[in-house]
């Protein structure tokens, strides 16, 4: 296995964040440094399909090794919404604060304020495809809190802490997340088979 590795995201808070989860094992290469400058396609109903649609690019155009990542927010008074539309959860401009606002409206008179991040890798390596997932229960809060982070990292707050993803630090997120989990996951897969 080649010790580079295509992280399909466009996402450079993303990258950095997975990259020192990973630690210096392999070289993390995100799409800007492989020049896949185009808005990859996620078509799919769920986290698993959009994710594995995502490394299957990079993969046929590149033919590099690769992962992609697919994370939603599920907050259950909201049927598990938005899920899969995380991202693009108060319209296509993809705004952090316009999907925050719409939430907290959405769950304005809702005491149920329970909620899970859902994170989905899919790992291809000379062709073959893995899956690992990783999940962190929370509630949402109030109002948002914190400058951290990104997306609704400001009003989610861990189940059994008291400060949201937005105030705490990239090294103390890194250990409780739900991306860190299913990088946590693949980084002992990949060091598995080394």
């Amino acid at each position: 296995m080649s010790k580079q590795l295509v992280f399909a995201s466009a996402n450079e808070n993303k990258v950095v964040e997975v990259a020192q989860k990973l630690g210096g094992s392999m070289s993390l290469l995100s799409l800007n440094t492989i020049g896949c400058l185009v808005d990859i396609p996620e078509t799919g109903a769920t986290l698993e399909e959009n994710a594995i649609q995502k490394a299957r690019y990079v993969w046929h155009n590149f033919q590099l090794d690769c992962f992609a990542d697919d994370t939603g927010l599920e907050i259950e008074a909201l049927n598990n919404e938005p899920g899969v539309y995380s991202a693009r959860y108060a319209g296509p401009q993809k705004s952090s604060n316009d999907n925050i606002n719409k939430v907290l409206a959405n769950l304005k008179s809702i005491a149920n304020r329970n909620a899970r991040f859902r994170t989905v890798i899919c790992l291809i390596v000379e062709g073959q495809e893995y899956l690992f997932e990783g999940v962190v229960e929370g509630q949402i809060a109030h109002t948002p809190i914190g400058d951290s982070g990104f997306g609704y990292d400001s009003i989610f707050v861990p189940s059994g802490g008291s400060k949201s993803f937005a105030q705490m630090t990239l090294e103390e997120k890194n250990t409780i997340s739900h991306r860190a989990l299913a990088i946590s996951k693949l980084a002992n897969y990949l060091q598995s088979v080394g």
